[in-house]
């Protein structure tokens, strides 16, 4: 970066930063409020799946949910890691919240956050059953991915850095999900409750994306925290859940 360049600018051209100290106020808001939304959902994400292991119809599918409940935990802490370079108090933190805590099925959840909890609005709502659970973490899975990719293209390289390195396992819990999920379609019973399943989550988890038109995106641009829209990437994903609904035997629901 040149004297006469100013980070804004810096940052708008496709520059980096790999410290707190150049930050400026309110890029470290925005990279506050995306970091904390990431370890909260996963913290949450941790806590919801924790409940669905002893709910798994076999020993292969009880470790996959408790290799989900741990790597998602381990997410986590490395970012909160992060957070400790800003002040942020690492040792309070997982007591902030209740992690485990889930609204009402029917709840009508805020997709701005609630409270100071910064979970994704999808980690609201509760699990069913085994079932509920698989289909969840799919089609969870499958923006989660998305929406890391995204995060791997950060101006903060730091964080980028721990992106890159979790999206690996991101992927193989969607692919562990995807697995349970095909045996569970694959009897007429099973395909049933199963798009039950997707018929509740798939708008909630769609959901997760944002608003079509953000101005917050727009900043976020800006500062090289995002560069695909909420919409590019919410189509990205409804490509990806129908193709993956299709090979099971499900159908899509469709859009409101």
């Amino acid at each position: 970066m040149t004297n006469d360049m100013s980070i804004a600018d810096y940052l708008a051209e496709g520059g980096k930063l790999s410290s707190p100290d150049n930050a400026p106020p309110l890029y470290r808001a925005e990279l506050m409020r995306m970091m904390s939304s990431f370890v909260d959902s996963e913290l949450a994400g941790s806590a919801g799946f924790a409940a669905a292991i002893n709910w798994a119809p076999g020993i292969a599918e009880r470790i996959a949910a408790s290799r989900i409940v741990l790597e998602k935990a381990d997410h986590a802490e490395r970012v909160l890691d992060l957070m400790g370079d800003f002040g942020t108090d690492t040792a309070l933190y997982n007591r902030a919240h209740s992690w485990a805590a889930r609204l009402d099925r029917d709840a009508v959840v805020d997709t701005r956050r609630m409270g100071g909890d910064m979970r994704l609005s999808v980690f609201h709502y509760p699990f069913e059953d085994w079932t509920d659970a698989v289909v969840m973490n799919v089609l969870m899975g499958l923006a989660t991915v998305i929406q890391l990719e995204e995060m791997t293209h950060a101006s903060y390289t730091p964080y980028a850095e721990v992106i890159r390195s979790v999206l690996p396992r991101e992927k193989r819990h969607m692919e562990l999900g995807l697995e349970g999920l095909k045996k569970l379609a694959a009897t007429d019973e099973g395909r049933g409750a199963a798009q039950k399943a997707v018929a509740y989550w798939h708008p909630r988890v769609a959901e997760t994306f944002g608003p079509a038109v953000s101005e917050r995106f727009a900043r976020l641009s800006r500062f090289g925290l995002r560069h695909s829209e909420n919409e590019a990437l919410r189509t990205r994903w409804r490509a990806d859940a129908g193709s993956v609904l299709e090979d099971c035997g499900l159908k899509t629901p469709v859009a409101a």
